[in-house]
């Protein structure tokens, strides 16, 4: 198994890439986080980009979830845990499913990885890379039974816009990948963001959208939000679900 140093190698988009939906961000590990990635990501974890760590594949050269997670469940696609404290609270409620957690930062998966390790987690596995290019090259459609994307980056600035990852031709590939009646649940503090992920779910003609809805009961408060209501700015969830 190659080492973590080969494994995280992957930081600027390619010149041929689609525009990243996210900014890359440098940040210390501290000793307890790079003893996770030496010890914990070789068995919990892969690389969508570099195959020095890569990821178990079917014959078609498809993402092998049974062999990932050693059972077929119904998989849970989370897109930028961040630290990773809701994702894993989330899955060690719902034991039925499992979760696939895929994060560009490595402190947040670093910390995932730990809480795994710490909870005994066996239906949460990590991925280090691009959450859009796992889906685009490596996950069957119909495959997931939800997607969640909690806070993504809201690039508030107009000309960032369109690195938003939640825009018309992410929203489909995602739900391609939803299995019918699967759902895509996303949420963010920023209210121009909030209002784009409305209508973009809404304007999907393969998804049926509510609109935005209070938190569920099943997503924890992060501490990120937290911060944000103390500050006065309130958090928005919208759940679409699959229906053609």
């Amino acid at each position: 198994m190659s080492q973590p140093s080969d494994a995280f190698r992957h930081e600027a988009a390619r010149p041929h890439e689609p525009l990243r939906t996210f900014h890359p961000r440098r940040a210390a590990l501290g000793r307890d986080r790079s003893d996770a990635l030496t010890r914990l990501f070789p068995r919990f974890g892969f690389s969508v980009h570099d195959e020095a760590a890569p990821f178990p594949r079917t014959s078609d050269g498809l993402l092998d979830t049974a062999a990932l997670f050693g059972r077929r469940a119904p998989l849970v696609l989370e897109i930028g845990p961040g630290m990773g404290e809701t994702t894993a609270a989330m899955a060690q409620a719902d034991p039925d499913r499992d979760y696939l957690a895929v994060e560009v930062h490595l402190p947040g998966l670093a910390n995932l990885l730990l809480l795994v390790e710490r909870l005994g987690l066996t239906n949460l596995r990590v991925a280090h890379g691009d959450a859009l290019e796992l889906a685009r090259h490596a996950l069957p459609p119909d495959s997931l039974d939800a997607v969640h994307a909690f806070f993504p980056d809201p690039w508030p600035k107009a000309r960032h816009h369109k690195r938003r990852l939640i825009q018309p031709e992410h929203v489909a590939l995602l739900r391609s990948r939803l299995r019918p009646g699967g759902t895509l649940h996303v949420a963010t503090d920023w209210a121009p963001y909030a209002e784009q992920m409305v209508e973009v779910l809404a304007a999907d003609e393969g998804l049926a959208s509510a609109g935005p809805v209070p938190r569920p009961p099943h997503r924890p408060v992060t501490k990120f939000e937290a911060r944000a209501i103390a500050t006065g700015r309130p958090s928005t969830d919208v759940i679409a679900r699959r229906t053609a």
